[in-house]
C-alpha cells in the first residue's frame, strides 16, 4: 500500500523541474536555500534527488547554525 505523496509519484516543486520527487519538507525549511525557486502556494515542498542535493549544499551553514541553537 502506497502512503505519502512522494511514494505516489509527485513531481519536484522547483519551478521548471518535472523529475519525480524523492524527499519532502516544509516550505519554511526549504527556504533556507535562496538558490532554489519554489512554488510558494503550498506548505510542503517536494524535491527530486538533484535539487535535494543542491538544497543540502546551499543551506549547510544555516542548518549547522540552527543545530547549534539547540545544544
Amino acid at each position: 500500500m502506497l502512503m505519502g505523496k512522494v511514494e505516489k509519484g509527485v513531481t519536484c516543486s522547483v519551478k521548471g523541474c518535472e523529475e519525480s520527487a524523492d524527499r519532502s519538507m516544509s516550505l519554511v525549511k526549504a527556504r533556507m536555500s535562496q538558490d532554489l525557486d519554489f512554488d510558494i502556494s503550498k506548505k510542503r515542498v517536494y524535491l527530486c534527488r538533484v535539487h535535494y542535493k543542491d538544497w543540502k549544499k546551499s543551506s549547510k551553514t544555516d542548518r549547522e547554525t540552527e543545530r547549534m541553537r539547540w545544544d
